[in-house]
C-alpha cells in the first residue's frame, strides 16, 4: 500500500477488463485516478465506493480533443499527471482476405492510434511536474503472430515499436519520462468471454487455450495490474522501452 502516493493516472479501457482492474489496483497503492472509457455510466457505478479518489471521463480514445479534455480535466481537478495506462483496446478474428479497409482502419484507430494520441498529449501535461511513467497495454499478439488476426497483429506490434519511440524521444529531451509495454497472453477479461461466446464450445476452446500455457491457466487482471503498478512505481525507475511479457512461458 502507498507505492503511489501523490501521484495522478489517467486510464482508458476503465470500464472493464484490464483497465478497471488497473484503475482499481492504482487506487489502492494510494494513487488518483482519472478513469477514461465510452461507458461512462459503468464506471460511476464501478467507482462509486471510491468516488473520492476517481473521476470517470467519457473518453473515446480515437478522438484528439477528447484527450486534450481528458488530460486537461486532470490538472485542473489534481494539478498534475504522472502515470498514463493506455489499456483501451478491441479485438478483431479476421485474417488479411477476411478484412476490410474499414475493419483494419477501425481496430488501429483504438489499438493504435489511441495509443499514440494518449502518449503525445499525456508528454506535455508530465512535462510540467517533472516526468511520469506511460504504460502501454500490447500483446503477445504484438509479438508473435497469429493466422486470423491481421489487424490485431499489427495494431499490437505497433504500439510495441511506437513505446519504443517514445521512450527513446523522452529520454533524448531529459523529460523524466518513461515509457514500456506490457504483453499479456489470454487474460480472463470480458474480451475474452466475448471471444467464447462465439464459438460451439466454449470449455473445449478455453482448454485448449490453456494448454498453451506452461503454467497450467489463464491469466488473471491482477497478474497483469501488478505489472502496471510496478512501472507507474518508482521502483522501476531505471526501467524504460522495454516490453513486459506477461504469458505464462507461452512465448518462451
Amino acid at each position: 500500500m502507498g507505492r503511489l502516493e501523490g501521484k495522478v493516472a489517467l486510464v482508458t479501457g476503465a470500464a472493464s477488463g484490464l483497465g478497471a482492474a488497473a484503475a482499481a489496483m492504482l487506487v489502492e497503492e494510494g494513487a488518483r485516478v482519472v478513469a477514461g472509457d465510452l461507458e461512462l455510466e459503468k464506471m460511476q457505478t464501478a467507482f462509486e465506493a471510491q468516488s473520492d479518489r476517481v473521476l470517470p471521463l467519457r473518453l473515446d480514445v480515437t478522438s484528439e480533443s477528447d484527450w486534450e479534455a481528458a488530460v486537461g480535466r486532470a490538472l485542473q481537478e489534481f494539478e498534475r499527471l504522472d502515470i498514463l495506462v493506455n489499456s483501451a483496446g478491441i479485438l478483431l478474428l479476421q485474417d488479411i482476405e477476411s478484412t476490410s479497409l474499414t475493419d483494419w482502419r477501425r481496430v488501429h484507430a483504438v489499438n493504435l492510434d489511441g495509443c499514440f494520441l494518449g502518449c503525445k498529449t499525456a508528454i506535455g501535461a508530465m512535462k510540467q511536474t517533472g516526468g511520469g511513467s506511460i504504460i502501454n497495454l500490447s500483446s503477445v499478439s504484438g509479438l508473435v503472430g497469429g493466422h486470423n488476426l491481421a489487424a490485431y497483429n499489427a495494431s499490437k506490434g505497433g504500439v510495441r515499436l511506437l513505446t519504443k519511440s517514445v521512450a527513446l524521444h523522452c529520454a533524448r529531451h531529459g523529460y523524466g519520462i518513461r515509457c514500456n509495454s506490457i504483453h499479456p497472453t489470454f487474460i480472463e477479461t470480458p474480451m475474452l468471454d466475448a471471444l467464447l461466446e462465439r464459438v460451439e464450445d466454449p470449455d473445449a476452446v478455453r482448454a485448449s487455450l490453456t494448454r498453451q500455457i506452461p503454467l497450467g491457466r489463464l491469466g488473471r487482471t491482477e497478474d497483469v495490474g501488478k505489472m502496471i503498478v510496478y512501472l507507474a512505481s518508482d521502483e522501476s525507475a531505471f526501467v524504460t522501452g522495454t516490453e513486459m511479457v506477461i504469458d505464462g512461458g507461452a512465448t518462451a
